[in-house]
């Protein structure tokens, strides 16, 4: 037996946020403030374009980078494998800016954290059996329970982004309805 890089998109977006979470550990924090948090405010400025995207990299800490990693672990390298590397990838980027954006134009507050990309790997990984006309019942389910009960708290000050959470949800069932898998999902008996 051997180790394989199997889901480089996944790994990789892993190994960085938490070489970015420990070395923000080292520099006070300062990494995550200065390039990988979304501002609460937008411009066309290039750092800020750049921290619409790169905030889904950086954590307020250990806790928030291992939790959201945890997941990703468990759920990408299944969605990586079904929608193929490079569009896994374009899913990621596509969230995070969509997240990042619309953070700066309904709130105040900054963004940062792969919370978003953890929901959208949920919402594809229970659609993986979408098959043409037909929606599987798993994926209304988790849309509705999850979607529920992101609504519920999207009003709570808790210093956790429910909104980024139901966004990243809703770009999932997006995804899964608008893309076609590389791979076809093995049917159920």
């Amino acid at each position: 037996m051997r180790l394989t890089y199997h889901a480089p998109v996944t790994l990789t977006f892993a190994l960085a946020a938490v070489a970015i979470t420990g070395a923000d550990a080292v520099l006070g924090h300062a990494l995550t403030a200065a390039f990988f948090s979304a501002p609460p405010m937008f411009s066309l400025d290039p750092i800020t374009l750049l921290r619409m995207v790169a905030h889904v990299l950086g954590h307020q800490g250990w806790e928030h980078c291992l939790g959201n990693m945890m997941l990703l672990l468990l759920l990408g390298p299944m969605v990586e494998e079904r929608y193929g590397s490079a569009p896994f990838l374009a899913m990621i980027v596509i969230t995070a800016l969509a997240t990042g954006v619309l953070n700066a134009i309904f709130f105040s507050t900054g963004l940062l954290g792969a919370s978003g990309i953890v929901f959208m790997c949920m919402a594809l990984a229970s659609g993986t059996n979408v098959r043409s006309g037909e929606i599987p019942l798993t994926l209304v389910i988790v849309a509705l329970l999850y979607g529920g009960q992101e609504i519920l708290h999207v009003l709570r000050h808790d210093q956790v982004s429910h909104f980024a959470h139901f966004l990243g949800g809703t770009c999932g069932v997006i995804f899964g309805l608008t893309f076609p898998p590389t791979r076809t999902a093995q049917p159920t008996p």
